[in-house]
């Protein structure tokens, strides 16, 4: 494998995209590189909640301040300066997003997808979040209208795969390989 294979995962809230980072992490010892966790970070030095609603605030703070594309253009600078062979960025939602990564080589933009009800089912499991082992349904859908989530649709048509995640972990996995499988010759 000559050159860096750089997924992009561009979903909707629990479809699946930090699953695939952890499997790329865990068998090709993949690099992650998060728009949410350089947002984590800031959260944790200011001692503030990591909630969605913080996340959100933060996100746009940013992006209002210092440009839509200030996090895009971050992400990228520590894609190129990684050595590692395969990079996974969990958490693409808008065109910023990719407004820079497009066009370093290896740049794959993959759309997880996966029914709401089953999303839904998922991040009351996972708890990601403080304030998501009690999120009921209407406030799940709510999150979905939030300016991080409307702008999903968008950026998944310009995906080069899909993956369908409603179905087994290794159903999940065996997707993940055949684009693998495509892009490492």
């Amino acid at each position: 494998m000559g050159k860096k294979i750089i997924f992009g995962l561009v979903g909707q809230i629990a479809s699946g995209k930090d699953t695939v980072a952890d499997y790329l992490e865990k068998k090709y010892q993949a690099k992650r590189i998060s728009f949410s966790g350089m947002l984590r970070d800031i959260l944790n030095r200011l001692f503030l909640p990591i909630n969605r609603k913080n996340l959100v605030a933060t996100s746009e703070i940013i992006r209002k301040q210092f440009g839509q594309d200030l996090m895009a253009k971050v992400i990228a600078e520590e894609v190129k300066k990684s050595d590692a062979k395969i990079i996974c960025l969990p958490n693409i939602r808008r065109n910023q997003d990719i407004k820079y990564l497009s066009k370093i080589p290896g740049f794959i933009l993959v759309h997880i997808t996966a029914e709401p009800k089953i999303r839904y089912q998922r991040l009351i499991n996972r708890r990601e979040n403080i304030d998501d082992k009690n999120k009921t349904w209407a406030q799940f859908i709510r999150d979905s209208k939030l300016p991080t989530e409307v702008t999903i649709k968008q950026v998944a048509k310009k995906a080069k795969y899909t993956i369908d995640n409603n179905g087994s972990l290794n159903e999940l996995h065996e997707q993940v390989e055949k684009i693998l499988k495509k892009h490492k010759k």
